[in-house]
């Protein structure tokens, strides 16, 4: 089991078959084989039950056994898993990306219908595997700023460094709406509102795709289909509190909550809905007919293909193997991805047809909607990526549009005449905290890695350093020791991704509390600056600050948040509303003033003129 390397990739172009060439420099479209389908019903018609069953398999490349299973097996899909990135693992370049998925492309092009690959990445908030792409604030900041179009700028960005990546699918937007801000995912969505959500989701579907399924696209993803950020606090099994767990908000609730987001992406023409690993009801959604077929397939009219979330098949009830992928498939989930076993769930789908459990329309119907998406992007006559777009990955444009996004996403909680900051003058600013000079707690989570990392990671402009920036040859001096006339605190969470996330409180930390205290004791006026996923109890830093800013994740471009600091202005807007305590629930009951009382700033709290 090995990720093939950039030789790798040239390799397997020079022995495909006499049909390719070697890979060209940066820059370069290369060709490749075309498919001997002329369209998708060609295709289908053509296929037998096996290379169906392969269509209906997506395989994360760390466990792909053989090069050879690909075409062999017919293989419809692939992904770099969180951890996985590319051939040289979580800093791989954006070119050595696209080496690597041209190789499996040409490999999964041998197969006997040459039918291409769709290739899946976590780009949620940039192209966040790859070395030096522009990574933008989480959702939940860019749920502050209430502005779809910014929204589909910063998607078309992520789109091009996805494409010059290599990569056509993304697993973005998404659709969750945070109920509960203790939950790990909490930062994956934009807002507590529906209608935010909705609006920015299907902002996100366009500019990921466009306005229908081309040449150009990206597909993106709705998910997680349905309900995933209502999931009951303590209903979760194993180590999760809250992640994975299940809904329990009646139908009425659901629907107009948890659903609506989903109509407008259907809208909007999204080409992939990924089922949620959550139940509702008790019943896991992989499994509910109802749900899938009934009400995304029937009611909303869906017309692209459903993938099951990442080895979550496996989680269905069932005797084995066989049982669970006949459940999901009868339910109307049309591709399985899979870690290990891509070869079982194969076997799975072949068997259950054979058997009786599966009907083989069914079968035909899954393979008939993923092989539509990939004749409307294309794939059918050009499976590889275009490398005029690799070298764009990472340029000043793309951080351009990042920063402004930061800018824009920042949410002053108070300010008590401290902000904006004088841009010139002889005065000295003192700087502390666990995240003032750490690109890594910047960031967050799923980014260069499923549970994020500390440090420099990738290539990015951290507080510190923008700070630094802002004040060169104004007069102002920046320190991170001693006392000052002004001190910035910078701190709070460090990164996680999913059930790694759930927590019990909502506390700030004893580290932070400390560092924070540190640096007001050492100045005239401080500034607290916030990196977290969701909202924490502040209530105490509130009364040492002259000022306290949400700055959420914001990605790599710290400059955003001195551009704001220093007067370009708050137009943030708190996406969910802030908990008073630390033992704080549900956000819709803060925000309601039931459970654990009136929230300390509503939903909506911000934009606060200076």
């Amino acid at each position: 089991m090995r990720v093939p390397s950039v030789f790798g990739a040239v390799l397997l172009a020079l022995v495909a078959g006499g049909c390719a060439g070697t890979p060209e420099p940066d820059g370069e479209r290369t060709t490749a084989p075309r498919s001997r389908c002329s369209d998708a019903d060609d295709c289908l018609e053509r296929m037998t039950l096996g290379e169906k069953a392969g269509q209906m398999i997506q395989l994360q490349n760390a466990f792909l056994e053989d090069e050879q299973d690909l075409g062999r097996l017919g293989i419809g899909a692939m992904l770099s898993g969180g951890d996985d990135g590319g051939p040289m693992g979580k800093r791989g370049t954006a070119a050595e990306w696209a080496g690597m998925v041209e190789g499996y492309q040409r490999a999964a092009m041998r197969s006997r219908l040459r039918i291409p690959l769709l290739y899946g990445a976590d780009a949620v908030h940039g192209m966040s595997g790859v070395k030096g792409a522009v990574i933008f604030p989480h959702r939940i900041g860019m749920g502050a700023t209430r502005d779809a179009g910014l929204v589909a700028r910063a998607e078309r960005v992520t789109r091009d460094e996805v494409l010059g990546s290599g990569v056509n699918w993304n697993f973005t937007p998404c659709l969750c709406v945070p109920r509960d801000v203790r939950w790990g995912r909490t930062y994956e969505g934009y807002a507590q509102d529906p209608a935010v959500v909705g609006k920015l989701g299907a902002a996100s579907v366009k500019a990921t795709q466009g306005e229908r399924l081309w040449r150009g696209s990206v597909l993106a993803t709705a998910k997680h289909f349905v309900g995933d950020g209502a999931t009951a606090y303590g209903s979760a099994e194993g180590d999760k509190i809250i992640d994975q767990g299940d809904v329990r908000v009646g139908e009425k609730e659901l629907r107009d909550v948890h659903l609506a987001p989903y109509r407008e992406a259907v809208e909007a023409g999204v080409g992939s809905v990924m089922a949620s690993y959550s139940s509702v009801d008790g019943v896991k959604t992989h499994g509910d007919k109802k749900l899938i077929s009934g009400v995304l397939k029937g009611e909303l009219g869906f017309k692209g293909f459903v993938v099951s979330d990442y080895d979550a098949v496996q989680q269905l009830p069932g005797n084995g193997l066989p049982e669970q992928v006949a459940r999901a498939v009868n339910a109307g989930i049309d591709m399985v991805m899979v870690s290990k076993d891509y070869r079982g769930v194969r076997d799975a789908i072949v068997g259950g047809v054979k058997d009786g459990s599966i009907p083989e329309k069914r079968v035909d119907d899954a393979v008939r909607r993923i092989l539509s998406v990939k004749e409307r992007m294309g794939l059918f006559e050009q499976p590889v990526a275009d490398r005029k777009l690799t070298r764009a990955v990472g340029s000043a444009g793309h951080r351009k549009v990042a920063r402004e996004a930061v800018r824009r996403s920042q949410v002053l909680l108070e300010n008590d005449g401290v902000l904006p900051l004088k841009k010139r003058g002889s005065y000295r600013i003192v700087v502390g905290g666990n995240g003032a000079d750490d690109l890594g707690r910047q960031l967050g989570g799923w980014s260069m890695g499923w549970q994020g990392g500390k440090g420099d990671t990738t290539e990015g402009t951290t507080f510190l350093e923008a700070l630094r920036k802002a004040t060169r040859g104004t007069g102002i001096e920046v320190v991170t020791k001693g006392r000052g006339d002004v001190g910035i605190w910078v701190g709070g969470e460090k990164p996680y991704a999913e059930w790694f996330g759930d927590a019990k409180d909502l506390s700030l930390g004893a580290e932070n509390e400390r560092d924070l205290a540190g640096v007001c004791e050492r100045a005239e006026k401080c500034v607290g600056v916030l990196y977290s996923g969701r909202p924490l109890a502040v209530g105490e830093q509130l009364k040492q600050t002259d000022a306290f800013v949400a700055s959420w994740l914001p990605g790599t471009e710290g400059q955003g948040i001195t551009d704001a600091l220093f007067g370009a202005g708050f137009s943030g807007r708190l996406p969910v509303a802030w908990p008073r305590t630390a033992a704080a629930g549900p956000v819709a009951q803060a925000q309601a003033g039931t459970g654990e009382g009136e929230p300390l700033f509503k939903y909506g709290h911000g934009r606060q003129p200076y």
